[in-house]
């Protein structure tokens, strides 16, 4: 039998303090953050991520019954109220679990292909994104200055489980492009310029990295001037611009051998 304890009042002492990793600052200061919803969680659970509490109400135990007997055995059983508090949407699918932020590995292989994303600030790009790369076989994503946290409920909700799958760490572009250099991989930026190149006839690569910009101002001029070849998606429409989630899958997937 799975120790079960009862939580029905959202003022207890552990329900309030799993509600401040709904911010960033608490999320960076205990090496936290909540996951919401039944697919994220058994995504990490699959990745052998450490989940440090677990938040289940009624519908979630009714459910999910048998993947819970099969996977967990310590988790509190809350109220339907509970579970608002925790949660970031209106309608939480019944489950909600700490889970431990992983630091990323000293020294990282560099090879394979990588995304890179210059202050792209939407926490729903950012997630779209990194689950993308993942599709496409990228080896991971770096968040540089500026990027939406991972950890943002939404992001969190856009990479569907992607962020088990791969790399996603945060670093400084203009740290982290140089040794990619020195790795002998070339990077691209994605800019409309006159040296710019239709992203149609760029050689399909191993090893490679993609820089990605902002959504409204591109990418910035600093990281503009690292970049090996910038590329650009003609669009033969009226349409001004694509959302910079949509022409990161576009160009990933041409890119990537």
């Amino acid at each position: 039998m799975k120790y079960l304890k009862e939580i029905q009042s959202s003022k207890n002492a552990l329900i309030k303090e799993t509600k401040k990793l709904q911010q960033k600052k608490y999320r960076q200061q205990t090496k936290s953050y909540l996951l919401e919803g039944f697919h994220l969680v058994q995504e990490a659970v699959a990745a052998n991520v450490s989940l440090k509490e677990i938040f289940i109400n009624q519908r979630g135990l009714t459910e999910w019954s048998e993947w819970i007997e099969k996977n967990l055995t310590d988790y509190y059983l809350v109220s339907d109220e509970v579970l608002k508090t925790l949660a970031s949407q209106p309608t939480p699918q019944g489950i909600v679990a700490i889970a431990e932020i992983i630091e990323p590995e000293n020294e990282i292989e560099l090879s394979g292909a990588w995304l890179l994303l210059d202050n792209v600030q939407d926490p729903g790009n950012v997630g779209t994104m990194i689950r993308t790369a993942d599709a496409a076989g990228f080896t991971g994503v770096v968040l540089g200055q500026g990027s939406a946290d991972l950890y943002n409920p939404k992001t969190l909700r856009s990479t569907q489980g992607s962020l088990f799958h791969l790399k996603v760490i945060s670093e400084e572009l203009n740290q982290f492009i140089p040794r990619l250099k020195q790795s002998g991989s070339p990077v691209f930026g994605t800019a409309l310029d006159v040296k710019a190149k239709d992203y149609a006839n760029i050689d399909r690569l191993e090893n490679f990295a993609l820089v990605m910009g902002n959504e409204g101002q591109g990418m910035t001029a600093e990281i503009l001037a690292m970049t090996d070849q910038n590329l650009y998606i003609p669009i033969k429409g009226k349409a001004e611009s694509l959302n910079v989630a949509i022409a990161a899958g576009i160009v990933m997937f041409q890119l990537i051998k």
